[in-house]
């Protein structure tokens, strides 16, 4: 009989490498963990927006700058190791700093907010924070006119407040309406609060967060100061 053919041994199957582990967080993400991703990230220095909850670009490009300063792959997406290198630089975010009350941290207020009562109305962050000797009291979003029709910048007082006012001239509702100089005043905003900065005011003082305007309404009295720098 023929003799059976000789057994070879397969070749040994080449190593495959482990796929890298699925990353905690990535652009598109949202939730609590994003928000107390970007207060830890604000902590470290590398993200200077208040937290939304939202991971989009800005995230990822801070992100990606901790992981660059920290010798990590700087690919903007939140690894383990990541996460451990920013929570060992990092305490653990208050509600204040989770849950801040305006979109851009609060600019460093005008001298003249320092003392008494006072609207401090910052274009630079634009926000509205409501001073009583030094302290801040509330904040809010705002947001201004457009070039051809600006904000104006000084000292002002509260001259009228008009709970229900409607514009005659724009024929549009200006809800909690404080009035500081001529037809200008701080004011609710639905268009502000539905469309954000997509759009501007006529040169009023434009507030979208609907609670928050109308406690300041409560509170302030005609003739106090409005100081929009």
């Amino acid at each position: 009989p023929a003799a059976a053919p000789p057994v070879t041994a397969s070749p040994p199957a080449p190593p495959t490498s482990a796929p890298p582990p699925a990353p905690m967080m990535r652009e598109g993400a949202q939730g609590e963990r994003v928000r107390e991703l970007q207060a830890r990230l604000r902590q470290a220095g590398h993200f200077d927006l208040n937290p939304t909850g939202y991971y989009g670009p800005v995230t990822t490009a801070s992100v990606s700058a901790f992981q660059k300063r920290r010798g990590l792959t700087a690919d903007g997406q939140v690894t383990r190791d990541t996460w451990s290198a920013l929570t060992a630089r990092t305490r653990t975010p208050t509600r204040a700093e989770l849950y801040p009350p305006t979109t851009r941290p609060i600019s460093d207020p005008d001298p003249r907010c320092l003392t008494g009562r006072a609207l401090c109305i910052s274009k630079e962050s634009r926000t509205l924070a409501w001073m009583i000797d030094g302290k801040v009291v509330s904040a809010m979003d705002v947001r201004f006119g457009s070039e051809l029709t600006p904000t104006r910048e000084g000292e002002f007082g509260v001259t009228f407040k008009s709970r229900d006012h409607h514009s005659t001239i724009y024929d549009t509702p200006m809800p909690y309406a404080m009035f500081f100089s001529g037809g200008q005043a701080v004011h609710y905003s639905a268009d502000f609060a539905a469309n954000g900065y997509n759009g501007a005011s006529h040169g009023c003082v434009n507030v979208r967060d609907r609670e928050r305007i109308a406690a300041l309404f409560e509170q302030v009295r005609v003739g106090e100061k409005v100081i929009v720098y």
